[in-house]
């Protein structure tokens, strides 16, 4: 876990020096938010807008090693930079552009993960979002952890935020799913 951390802390300093809008999630937010689980790579949005991405990509693959052997193409057609350390541990890093994402990056904040590291990462309740959308077993899981730790959830924000985009996946069912595993977690 803690060459996780080391790994996340190199990738935000970076991101810190270009003056990139980012925050952590998945994995490393789950730490913080809910239950501990393993988890193998360092995910990571990066605000970088529609029609800019190839700038941002350029600058990735130039500093951190490519997983990938057609990978700037690979983050082109998908929206996704997947590099690795020398170590192996991999950085994937969507390329967000969408309202929340942007709404998302903006509301992170630096917590401490070890005594002299702090990441910024998404909230919980954006952590919620994004494994609701995602929509897979183990995310089910992992929301259900966060709201049985965190019991004071803004379930308005989570609700707004979410709506319009199991909409664009034609999923209404997310919303139907996600209100049940509250009812059932939040006492």
């Amino acid at each position: 876990m803690i060459d996780l951390i080391t790994t996340a802390q190199d990738i935000q300093s970076f991101c810190e020096r270009q003056k990139w809008q980012f925050c952590f999630i998945g994995g490393l937010a789950l730490q913080f938010w809910g239950e501990q689980r393993l988890t193998k790579d360092v995910d990571l949005a990066l605000l970088t807008g529609f029609g800019s991405e190839e700038i941002f990509i350029n600058l990735l693959l130039e500093n951190f090693a490519a997983r990938l052997e057609n990978a700037k193409n690979f983050a082109l057609k998908n929206r996704v930079v997947l590099l690795k350390t020398s170590g192996g541990i991999g950085i994937d890093i969507s390329l967000g552009a969408f309202p929340f994402e942007e709404e998302m990056i903006n509301n992170a904040e630096y917590q401490k993960y070890l005594p002299d590291i702090c990441l910024k990462i998404c909230a919980a309740e954006d952590l919620i979002v994004l494994k609701a959308f995602a929509d897979r077993d183990k995310d089910w899981n992992d929301i259900k952890t966060v709201i049985i730790k965190q019991k004071n959830l803004n379930w308005n924000y989570i609700t707004t935020q979410l709506s319009p985009l199991v909409e664009l996946k034609y999923a209404p069912e997310i919303l139907l799913k996600l209100e049940k595993l509250r009812q059932e977690n939040s006492k």
